[in-house]
């Protein structure tokens, strides 16, 4: 049978060693692992001790057995992802955690500053960029596709920004439209005009009225973008780098266009068990997932990004409280730790050992979760190399796995301590 990922399109590569694998792939290779993405939308080693900046620096000991043993488990599992890496940050002090590889047959090890696709966090960002806006009074969560993307569907016009961000606004999902999955079959590197992804489900009514329930959507992060575009006279991307990346330190994420990404990188990978992984990092076009998941970013970059988003670094205090207006179960997609509830570009994660604020996602080659308290001041994510979500058990195993962290990242004593 054909391999199959399934899962939304919603974020998205190769080397031999950097360069020998990379090169074209042969086109029913990458037919094969990629096709199904849009039918629906790391040698085990301790915490590491090299620096990420001078601010933020790595944990001299050696960390946690315990977290060292649920990420090299979750490697091992049948099926399971060939790398994982998770970075845990208590009060500016950084603890790195690793197993596995970032590139089969190399044996090298993730790293804090290699590229990844962060698939649906990608969602935070757009949530970050319009409430940024909302605090500059360029926006107003109330503002609606009809003020603003007047162009749009009429059926469309009553949806605010505030429900767009929140996933009640029933917009149709462009990732799942019949044209937008036969191109992508078709030419997994199509590039797509990103402004108008929409046109897929252009001729459909919504799904149900405004704010009358939660549905997860690609196109709601779509809208977003391009009302932050319509109030400013700016490109998105521009607005991620002086909205997000600017005032967060961010050096190492971007939102590329095409399938390329930037060296290093987590090579992500197309897993089943008693087969090979087939690397599939380089498969898909950026292009086609856009604010819904198109960003790249590295998992350092995405722990400061987390810490300031959650926290009160990015936002007002009127717009956080906004923000953190959580709708009961309203779940991430894949969902996260504990029990979800859904904000305004950010979900509430309820565990058995405290709550968290952050946004997983997931797509071909790569799942991820970036998590913080409140205050910004504690930050974790996990980012393994494969879309765990097409294995029910392993995607139970990895929000275990992503709970246990959040538990150490809780805890008054810190990871490892007695």
């Amino acid at each position: 049978m054909p391999r199959r990922v399934p899962a939304a399109y919603a974020g998205r590569s190769s080397t031999s060693s950097a360069r020998g694998r990379t090169g074209p792939r042969p086109r029913h290779r990458i037919r094969t692992a990629a096709a199904g993405a849009v039918v629906a939308a790391a040698v085990l080693s301790g915490a590491t001790t090299a620096p990420v900046t001078a601010a933020a620096p790595y944990d001299a000991g050696h960390g946690d057995p315990a977290l060292r043993k649920a990420l090299a488990d979750l490697v091992a599992a049948p099926g399971g992802p060939p790398g994982a890496i998770a970075v845990l940050t208590r009060d500016g002090v950084r603890q790195v955690y690793r197993a596995g590889t970032a590139e089969v047959g190399t044996g090298r090890p993730p790293r804090p500053d290699d590229h990844m696709r962060i698939a649906s966090v990608a969602k935070a960002f757009s949530g970050a960029v319009a409430l940024s806006l909302v605090d500059r009074r360029a926006l107003d969560l109330d503002d609606t596709i009809g003020r603003r993307l007047p162009q749009l569907p009429a059926d469309w016009h009553a949806v605010t920004l505030r429900q767009l961000l929140q996933h009640t606004s029933g917009l149709p999902d462009f990732s799942r439209s019949q044209a937008f999955q036969d191109i992508v079959r078709a030419d997994p590197r199509h590039h797509f005009d990103s402004r108008h992804l929409l046109d897929f489900v252009a001729d459909r009514p919504l799904l149900f009225p405004p704010g009358s329930r939660y549905a997860y959507s690609n196109s709601d992060n779509i809208a977003v973008a391009l009302m932050a575009e319509q109030a400013t006279g700016r490109p998105y991307e521009s607005l991620l780098k002086h909205l997000v990346y600017r005032p967060l330190d961010l050096r190492a994420t971007s939102l590329p266009q095409d399938y390329r990404l930037p060296r290093p990188f987590l090579h992500g990978y197309f897993t089943a068990p008693g087969e090979p992984p087939e690397d599939v990092s380089e498969a898909l076009s950026a292009s086609g997932a856009w604010a819904s998941g198109g960003i790249v970013s590295t998992p350092a970059d995405l722990s400061g990004f987390i810490g300031g988003y959650a926290g009160p670094e990015l936002l007002t205090p009127t717009t956080r409280r906004a923000q953190q207006d959580f709708l009961p179960g309203g779940s991430s997609e894949p969902a996260g730790p504990g029990v979800n509830a859904a904000g305004l570009g950010i979900f509430r994660y309820t565990t058995r050992c405290g709550t968290v604020l952050g946004h997983t996602g997931n797509t071909p080659g790569y799942t991820q979760f970036a998590a913080a308290t409140r205050d910004g001041r504690r930050t974790v994510t996990v980012s393994v190399t494969s879309q765990v979500t097409s294995d029910p058990d392993l995607l139970t195993r990895l929000r275990a796995t992503e709970e246990q962290f959040v538990c150490a990242l809780l805890s008054d004593r810190g990871p490892g301590v007695r």
